[in-house]
């Protein structure tokens, strides 16, 4: 019997640019809002950055522990009340949501968005392959006489944890400037 896998958690990032003058009242209202997630089921945790010297954006990072959580907080009668009385208070809202492999391309939990997809593949390959051609050479010789799908499970299971705790780490970390530089 095969079982579902579990659900993901979920990262949602918001960026708000504030009116002017209304700061103090944003961040009473963020606070606000804080305390009132807390009580949902599936909440992980949020917080917020407010804007540095001389800009106006306030970023806010909350966390579900799946997609039903995150809708049932979305489409919350105490949500809808509370972000309307953010109408008097920003210009703007920008909001993002996280779940996969783009996590990997973004060095801060709120800021830009993930690099298109083609970069991201790229970077994924360029860790991939010596990874998987390092395998080839000291790990799969050791499974020479083993069906194909036991050294398929053998191999991807040593490899997956190097490739997400090691390789694509510093992979990620040394193209960022890459990554998120935007094309004209």
């Amino acid at each position: 019997m095969t079982t579902a896998p579990a659900p993901a958690p979920i990262t949602v990032t918001t960026s708000r640019r504030a009116l002017p003058g209304t700061e103090r009242a944003l961040d009473a209202w963020l606070r606000e809002g804080h305390v009132l997630v807390q009580g949902f089921p599936g909440f992980l945790g949020a917080g917020w950055l407010r804007p540095a010297p001389g800009d106006d954006t306030w970023h806010v990072l909350y966390r579900f522990a799946d997609e039903r959580a995150l809708h049932d907080w979305e489409r919350s009668e105490e949500r809808r009340l509370w972000l309307a009385d953010a109408d008097a208070l920003v210009v703007s809202t920008r909001t993002e949501r996280r779940t996969g492999l783009e996590g990997w391309f973004s060095s801060a939990p709120v800021g830009p968005p993930p690099p298109p997809r083609w970069k991201q593949a790229v970077a994924i390959w360029l860790g991939f392959f010596p990874t998987s051609l390092l395998a080839a050479y000291v790990l799969l010789p050791h499974l020479t006489g083993l069906p194909t799908v036991v050294r398929t499970l053998v191999s991807t299971l040593c490899l997956t944890p190097v490739m997400v705790f090691l390789v694509l780490p510093r992979v990620t970390a040394a193209l960022q400037p890459w990554l998120q530089r935007r094309e004209r």
